[in-house]
């Protein structure tokens, strides 16, 4: 059947899709959101809880603006914040409001690799990885652990269908790390996520920004993630990305955001009715963004995309 996926959708969007005056970082709000445009399930973050005090408002960041964790004795004084302290009663009041046919997707507070950036800042950990890599592993042991209690939190409950991991690998040409290094430190810490959703019978979901060719097989056959997002067309196309995978692992989403702002709304929802034509005759896709709904996309190139699978669905 045609199905929507989307991980994000901005503020001013997910106000339009239910009350101009909604609280778009009210729990309530995303799901009644996303069940207004026709999702069947709702991604969302569960509760407050963070490695550090991001600044949420500027349009771009740097990778290189925190330095929190430099050497052994910093990583000794660094407090590390534990996902049990944080409230869950939003999280838990969800089924009151949730639609029967919905499920709840839960996101991380971001991911391994990038908390571990955002904690040492991306150039010191580069460095790291040769200067110090007893230091390196066990920052990311912390951060491992970390997520794989925040994770063990949702994974139990009924109305969690699916758990994702948002980390992003790499660029445009290649991962952030180098392969080996995200084997040795990053993907075991997947690997336990992923575990956990499989013992819940839950489906366990990948996003992940950047060039995937080198690891790929990691992904699909190391991991076993049930599906993967964010799709570039200046990397692999979504439609490429589809016909060398889809026998392997669910893809998600794809629909270029640089596309689906440059393009026509003629040029969107041909392409989109090329996407949904494959997904409803070779399966394993879902209609959405290569990453998420920015507020700079027009809201009619966006409802353009999401129509090609509620009339198809109809």
């Amino acid at each position: 059947r045609a199905t929507l996926f989307e991980m994000m959708l901005n503020p001013k969007l997910l106000q339009f899709l239910t009350n101009e005056n909604a609280n778009p970082a009210k729990l309530e709000t995303i799901v009644r959101a996303y069940d207004s445009a026709g999702y069947d399930y709702v991604t969302l973050k569960p509760t407050e809880f963070s490695f550090i005090d991001r600044d949420q408002h500027g349009s771009t960041i740097s990778l290189n603006d925190n330095c929190f964790i430099e050497d052994r004795e910093t990583f000794d004084k660094f407090v590390w914040r534990n996902p049990d302290d944080y409230s869950m009663s939003e999280f838990l009041d969800i089924p009151r409001y949730l639609p029967k046919k919905m499920k709840v997707i839960p996101l991380g507070s971001y991911g391994v690799l990038e908390n571990v950036i955002a904690i040492t800042g991306y150039e010191n950990l580069a460095m790291m990885t040769y200067d110090d890599p007893e230091l390196v592993s066990d920052i990311f042991e912390k951060v491992g652990e970390t997520m794989v209690k925040y994770y063990s939190k949702f994974a139990p409950y009924d109305f969690v269908g699916a758990l994702m991991s948002n980390d992003d690998w790499g660029f445009n040409t290649q991962t952030l790390l180098s392969p080996e290094d995200l084997k040795k430190y990053v993907f075991p810490w997947h690997k336990k996520v992923v575990d956990i959703a499989h013992q819940h019978g839950k489906y366990a979901l990948l996003h992940s920004c950047g060039n995937y060719t080198t690891i790929i097989d990691d992904v699909i056959d190391d991991m076993k993630y049930d599906a993967r997002h964010s799709y570039e067309d200046t990397i692999i196309p979504v439609e490429t990305a589809h016909t060398e995978l889809s026998k392997r692992i669910a893809i998600l989403g794809g629909i270029d955001v640089d596309y689906m702002t440059r393009h026509s709304v003629e040029d969107i929802i041909a392409r989109c009715k090329n996407m949904v034509n494959v997904q409803m005759t070779k399966g394993a896709y879902a209609l959405g963004t290569g990453n998420s709904v920015p507020d700079y996309i027009p809201f009619e190139k966006y409802f353009a995309m999401i129509d090609c699978v509620l009339k198809a669905d109809k």
